[in-house]
């Protein structure tokens, strides 16, 4: 079967290659791969900036059908619509993975960096960790679940937004959107920032139900936020953007004893006051994945039709484009670019 593959470390060194198909083993399920999202990560690996172990098949955003069922797998079947956690393979006894945060095990290891991923035809995952997807998405919808499972696990899960909440997103990307989605369906109040470049992504946003979409470089957001609140600062602020000044905005925004998640990621140390955050007793969170409760309560949220993913796709490429789409991706040309195998 064809794949694309990190063949060796380094920056590049992805190659679209015949590779042996998969077969699964006791406790695994073998999926067909009918799309698959391009990450940050994914870009990372390309230039040798995230940890992977090659040779390795990349892509851990995708959806599919059951093609095979490993031995002692029960309670699926072959052809059922799938998507799969991220998550390979962790230690099953630590404290994270005895309290259900297995996405924080020291030993984990993921699809599409240690693993052999779903940038392919077929891939083989865990059957403890599939789910299957509401049968109002398609399988290019689907493969965002994993992207939108990190996002509720941001939201619902970790943070929590109350009905009434004003609630600060910073960064119309993907990640954004998701968040900002969860968010209203929590009952939020919900401003999303971006810059000039971010046009046509914050119009997306209005359209999905933001309630106040700000270019930072023509308004000052601090002064929307202080007339929304009476001065207060907003109740939780969520940072998607992965952009220094948008930390130091959420900060500043944030009410005393407000709720501040970090949800991007920088690539880069920064100096931080964290005399702001002591003084203001903030509740400080971070994102790392996912585990099974953001997964339960995204797809849900799906299926009741409360969030939106076919406006966060804006590319539908083949998986024999890949370097198109990964130059796509990386120029912000788009929002979410999905790859078909074959």
């Amino acid at each position: 079967m064809k794949a694309l593959v990190k063949t060796q470390a380094g920056k590049g060194f992805l190659e679209y290659k015949d590779v042996p198909e998969p077969s699964p083993g006791p406790g695994e399920v073998k999926i067909r791969v009918r799309a698959c999202g391009i990450c940050g990560t994914d870009i990372h690996i390309r230039h040798d900036t995230f940890p992977s172990f090659p040779p390795v098949v990349l892509g851990h955003e995708f959806s599919g059908e059951v093609a095979e069922l490993g031995e002692g797998v029960t309670g699926l079947e072959v052809g059922q619509r799938v998507v799969a956690e991220v998550v390979y393979k962790t230690c099953g006894h630590c404290r994270a993975c005895r309290t259900g945060y297995y996405n924080l095990c020291l030993t984990r290891r993921g699809l599409g960096w240690a693993a052999d991923g779903a940038f392919a035809t077929y891939t083989v995952v865990e059957a403890a960790n599939v789910h299957l997807f509401p049968e109002n998405l398609s399988f290019e919808e689907a493969a965002l679940s994993e992207p939108l499972a990190v996002c509720a696990s941001a939201v619902c899960e970790l943070t929590g937004v109350t009905a009434g909440d004003v609630v600060l997103v910073s960064g119309p990307g993907p990640i954004g959107l998701l968040t900002m989605q969860c968010a209203l369906a929590e009952g939020g109040q919900v401003i999303i920032t971006g810059t000039s470049a971010d046009h046509d992504r914050l119009a997306l946003a209005k359209s999905l139900g933001a309630h106040f979409c700000v270019n930072v470089e023509e308004e000052n957001v601090m002064s929307l936020v202080h007339k929304l609140t009476d001065g207060l600062g907003a109740d939780v602020v969520f940072e998607c953007s992965g952009a220094t000044p948008a930390f130091r905005t959420g900060i500043n925004a944030v009410r005393k004893g407000g709720k501040y998640t970090q949800v991007g990621l920088f690539g880069h140390p920064f100096e931080v006051d964290l005399d702001e955050i002591v003084i203001k007793e903030l509740e400080i969170h971070g994102v790392f994945s996912s585990n099974w409760r953001g997964w339960n309560r995204g797809l849900r949220a799906v299926a009741q039709g409360r969030i939106q993913l076919r406006p966060v796709i804006s590319h539908v490429l083949a998986l024999a484009d890949w370097e198109s789409a990964f130059d796509l991706a990386e120029s912000r040309q788009g929002l979410k670019i999905v790859l078909i195998p074959d």
